[in-house]
């Protein structure tokens, strides 16, 4: 089944002193997600951005948010970030002992249901929960820094991933792509499967071009 390809930017890639600017000039491009990296400092070493910010985005664009929330007992957020106006909330299989509960409240609350793995958790967790998710996450990187280089290894995973999903009759569910989604990368993204881009510093926020500029290139590579 083919997917129309999307773009999702990654919004902490953007600048954060002019995030209200970036937002409408990703408007006018057409950009089709806005990406939400919400981190806790335990289940990665870094934090991020907030339910606050996704309030106020909220309040200036149309443009779906979809939030990847890098934290432990996910479970305890969801009933605020869908009221934060969210559309697509990934949580992590690594990151709660009760899944299946999560994404259920997850729909349960009006959102599409993303499973987020980490490079090195299998494909093969997914066989339970195929009925439960609107989209796969897959971790190009491992999660909580911006800026590192690609397991190559991703590019196998992402294939992989697309072939379970059919052979299983789920090859409508969005595999998403995040970490290095780089203008020298997405051409292989997107060959092996990939149906969601979170572009940021390597493509959407490149230093020296415009929004505009880099938003073209993306698009052009698929």
């Amino acid at each position: 089944m083919s997917h129309e390809i999307k773009i999702s930017a990654s919004l902490a890639c953007a600048d954060l002193l002019n995030l209200e600017r970036d937002i409408h000039l990703l408007e006018n491009v057409g950009i089709d997600l806005l990406h939400i990296d919400i981190m806790d400092g335990v289940f990665v070493p870094n934090y991020c951005l907030n339910i606050d910010i996704m309030r106020a985005i909220k309040e200036i664009t149309a443009i779906p948010m979809e939030c990847h929330l890098m934290i432990n007992d996910p479970e305890r957020y969801v009933e605020r970030i869908a009221g934060a106006g969210c559309q697509y909330l990934s949580v992590h299989y690594e990151a709660t002992p009760h899944i299946q509960r999560v994404l259920s409240l997850i729909r349960r609350y009006g959102m599409k249901a993303g499973i987020a793995l980490n490079p090195a958790t299998s494909v093969e967790v997914l066989d339970y929960i195929t009925d439960d998710i609107d989209m796969v996450t897959l971790m190009m990187i491992n999660p909580g820094f911006a800026g590192q280089a690609l397991i190559l290894s991703m590019i196998r995973k992402i294939a992989d991933t697309k072939r379970f999903l059919d052979m299983r009759g789920k090859g409508f569910i969005d595999i998403l792509v995040d970490g290095n989604v780089s203008i020298s990368n997405i051409p292989s993204m997107v060959e092996a499967g990939a149906t969601i881009l979170v572009g940021g510093s390597s493509s959407v926020f490149r230093k020296h071009y415009s929004i505009e500029e880099s938003v073209t290139l993306v698009k052009s590579l698929y």
